[in-house]
């Protein structure tokens, strides 16, 4: 009797702690992988501008991780911190001009497997284009997040 009681007790302990560890929802982690385009009319001084194209797993399906303007020229970053918080980069310099971003994630998660073609922006902050060294422009801008096809 007393050891059906103690094989009862735990059978009901261990379906208690299962039960319990499968209402945890897991967090997912923050991977922001894909493009990033500015929501709107781009202001005037960033009309050449395209993308920012984020690749944390290096992904062959993805552009390499920089700046994109419309003709194709990319930026790589030179410097970068990608938290949902604090999303910073510079780029390399290429005839005279570098970029520059400050900004924040206004969502988290992994974009790529919660994105549903929405138009929402996702990302703000400001863009800076310097031209031999002098700061060219700057906006305060939003942008929306494309997965790719």
């Amino acid at each position: 009797m007393r050891k059906s009681l103690i094989l009862v007790s735990v059978v009901a302990l261990l379906l208690a702690s299962w039960i319990a560890a499968a209402g945890q929802t897991k967090t997912s982690r923050f991977d922001p992988s894909g493009a990033f385009w500015i929501s709107g009319e781009p202001p005037s001084d960033f009309s050449d501008f395209s993308a920012i194209n984020v690749n944390m797993r290096h992904l062959r399906r993805l552009p390499t991780s920089g700046l994109q303007l419309n003709d194709g020229t990319s930026f790589r970053f030179r410097n970068v911190i990608v938290k949902q918080s604090n999303f910073t980069f510079t780029t390399v310099t290429l005839k005279g001009v570098y970029y520059t971003f400050s900004g924040k994630f206004l969502k988290g998660g992994d974009f790529a497997a919660t994105w549903q073609g929405e138009e929402e922006p996702v990302l703000e902050g400001t863009l800076t284009k310097f031209k031999d060294g002098k700061k060219a422009a700057d906006a305060k801008l939003k942008f929306i997040y494309f997965g790719g096809t």
